[in-house]
């Protein structure tokens, strides 16, 4: 098979993102025809210890898929560390690991797009993997439900860009591009990309009906001034790389606004044991991740009660912590006898606002302030835990 395919635009599509619970409300499916043939990858057998691995409904461990290589495999990692759920990795070379923390759970290291087709196919049943891999791969697929949609990491966009001159000098928008007269069965907008499910779908919905697509091996940006493509469809991060190819993206032309995220198999979460990992892995993130955002500050205050420092604290809107502040009397030793002259308070505040807050703090009588980081914020219940049962129809 050659390095570049071509394939063209064929039948409808509809909305894209309007919701991260379901998949399938996210990505639905459009119909493309390829010019070229590819015989499909079917799901491997996979065997242990010289076993055949039995079906997804019986088996009783969970297993959670991970990028095998890369900057979203290390983050993977590192964030899943933070949470007190260290992967243990005998042997680097190996594709099975465990989460000591959690029996039960089996960690499978994969090509992110392997692990979206094996959480539809059912040989994994949790995965950590980008937005836009999900969407490019899950196609839509009802099975696959996002359970935590912002991990924090991974950002980046999967945006349409062109080329800064010529023809496309004055075009700076999904819209003016559609209405180029150049567009033409005879002569379509090519556009080059290796998104081969998200990139025609996007283009249909705009309006583009003239247009044919490329994948090519190797660094897009070069494709339009090799003189391969109009136009891409690719990730983007800084936009650094776009700029210095004199590429540039324009209005309504980002796809899908990407990071990692945490998706589940639909058809895994009926079993009660993936259910529960699920509960304690989403408990986990939502726990260290809000802390992330939060500092502990403690400070000591003057004041004849406990009512009148806590008037004073919630007068200040940054101040108010998460439910407000936690105030306790500091004993004092003076002339012999205990005297309390000083109220402690602890709040919690955003980290974009720590300083602010301080001063805040220290201008309504706030002395001897402490700062400190948090680890783990704990709900009453995840929001999304509730979310996700809401989808489940529990």
């Amino acid at each position: 098979m050659s390095a570049i395919q071509t394939f063209f635009l064929q039948g409808s599509a509809s909305s894209l993102l309007s919701s991260h619970s379901s998949v399938a409300t996210s990505c639905r499916k459009v119909s493309v025809k390829f010019t070229v043939s590819c015989c499909s990858e079917a799901s491997p057998l996979t065997v242990m210890n010289g076993n055949v691995d039995k079906r997804p409904s019986e088996r009783t461990e969970v297993r959670l898929g991970l990028p095998s290589k890369g900057r979203m495999a290390a983050d993977s990692l590192d964030l899943l560390k933070d949470c007190q759920l260290s992967v243990k990795q005998v042997n680097p070379r190996q594709y099975v690991a465990e989460i000591p923390q959690i029996s039960n759970l089996e960690v499978w290291f994969q090509r992110p797009k392997d692990v979206v087709r094996k959480l539809v196919s059912g040989d994994l049943d949790l995965g950590i993997v980008g937005l836009d891999t999900v969407c490019e791969y899950g196609q839509g697929d009802e099975d696959l439900i996002i359970v935590h949609d912002a991990l924090e990491y991974g950002d980046c966009r999967l945006s349409l860009a062109i080329p800064k001159y010529g023809i496309f000098e004055n075009v700076n928008s999904m819209k003016e591009l559609a209405e180029m007269p150049q567009w033409t069965p005879e002569r379509p907008l090519r556009v080059a990309t290796g998104f081969t499910y998200l990139g025609p779908k996007f283009m249909k919905e705009n309006g583009l009906k003239h247009v044919s697509f490329s994948t090519a091996d190797g660094a897009l940006e070069a494709a339009p001034a090799m003189g391969i493509a109009d136009a891409i469809v690719d990730l983007v991060s800084s936009g650094t790389t776009l700029r210095e190819n004199n590429l540039k993206e324009i209005e309504g032309g980002v796809i899908v606004q990407s990071q990692a995220v945490l998706v589940a198999s639909r058809k895994s979460l009926q079993r009660k044991v993936v259910l529960d990992v699920t509960h304690e892995m989403l408990e986990r993130l939502e726990a260290h991740l809000r802390a992330a955002g939060q500092f502990t500050v403690t400070a000591n205050m003057r004041g004849s009660s406990m009512e009148e420092v806590a008037e004073k604290i919630l007068n200040q809107k940054s101040l108010s912590g998460l439910q407000g502040p936690t105030i306790s009397p500091v004993f004092c030793k003076r002339d012999g006898r205990v005297t309390i002259d000083y109220f402690a308070i602890v709040i919690c505040v955003p980290k974009d606002t720590l300083y602010e807050s301080v001063q805040q703090l220290r201008k309504i009588g706030g002395s001897g302030v402490l700062i400190s980081s948090l680890t783990y914020i704990f709900d009453e219940e995840p929001p999304r835990w509730r979310q996700l049962l809401s989808t489940l129809g529990h």
